[in-house]
C-alpha cells in the first residue's frame, strides 16, 4: 500500500515531538532552557546541599562540647602527691600497725602448746596432748564468746569441751597422780580432784541414829 506525502510528514513530525519530550536540561546553572517542548524535565533539588545546611549546627555543638571537655577533663593520675606524703607521715609516727588474725594466732598457741605437752613426737592421743589441746581451744572460744555474747552454738560447744576435759583430768588422775599435778599446775587449770567413793556406811556415817523419844506404852 503506497504512503502519501502527507501522512509520511505527519510521521516524522511526531517523532520528533516524542523524542524532544526527553531532552534534559543542563545543570550549569545557565538561564537558557530548551524551549523545544513543554514537557522538558527540570532538574531536581540536591539532598546533598541540604544535608549540609541541616548539619553544620550539630556539627558546631559537637565542636563546642568536645571543647568543653578538653578543658574540664581530670588530672591523669590517682593519687596526689600529697596524699602520698600523709600517708608516710602515718607510717613514720607508727599509726598504721596491723594485728595478726586472731585464728592465726590460736593455730600458732595451738601448735606451741602440743609440742610443749606431747610425750613423744608422734603423740596425738597421750592425756597431756589432748587436755592442752582443750585448754587452748576453751581459752580460744572464751574471748569469743565475750566478744559475742549471743552466740548460744558456741557457748554449748564451750560447755561440752569442759565436760570433756573434767572427764580428762580425772581419767590422768587415776593414772598417775604426778602426771595430773604436772600437768594442771603447768596449765593453771582449777580441777578438784575426784575423791575416793565412800561406802555405804562411811556416807551415812553422819547422820547418827538419834534416840527414840519416850512414848506413853513405855510408861
Amino acid at each position: 500500500m503506497p504512503i502519501s506525502n502527507k501522512a509520511l510528514i505527519a510521521l516524522l513530525a511526531s517523532t520528533l515531538i516524542t523524542t524532544e519530550a526527553f531532552v534534559v536540561a543542563p545543570s550549569t546553572g545557565s538561564s537558557q532552557v530548551a524551549k523545544c517542548s513543554p514537557f522538558v524535565a527540570q532538574p531536581a533539588r540536591s539532598n546533598r546541599v541540604f544535608s549540609m545546611v541541616t548539619m553544620s549546627p550539630v556539627d558546631d555543638l559537637i565542636a563546642a562540647d568536645d571543647d568543653d571537655d578538653a578543658d574540664e577533663e581530670a588530672p591523669d593520675f590517682i593519687v596526689s602527691s600529697s596524699d602520698l606524703d600523709s600517708v608516710e607521715d602515718d607510717e613514720e609516727d607508727g599509726v598504721m600497725e596491723f594485728e595478726p588474725p586472731v585464728g592465726f594466732t590460736y593455730q600458732l598457741k595451738l601448735a606451741e602448746v602440743r609440742e610443749q605437752f606431747r610425750r613423744h613426737d608422734t603423740d596425738t592421743g597421750s592425756p597431756e596432748y589432748q587436755v592442752a589441746s582443750m585448754t587452748e581451744r576453751i581459752s580460744y572460744l572464751t574471748k569469743h564468746l565475750q566478744a559475742n555474747p549471743k552466740d548460744f552454738s558456741t557457748r554449748r560447744g564451750l560447755v561440752a569441751l569442759v565436760n570433756k576435759r573434767r572427764r580428762m583430768l580425772n581419767y590422768l588422775f587415776k593414772e598417775d597422780v604426778e602426771r595430773y599435778k604436772t600437768l594442771v599446775d603447768s596449765l593453771g587449770i582449777r580441777h578438784k580432784a575426784p575423791g575416793r567413793v565412800m561406802s555405804r556406811a562411811e556416807k551415812y556415817a553422819k547422820y547418827a541414829s538419834k534416840k527414840k523419844s519416850k512414848t506413853r506404852d513405855s510408861l
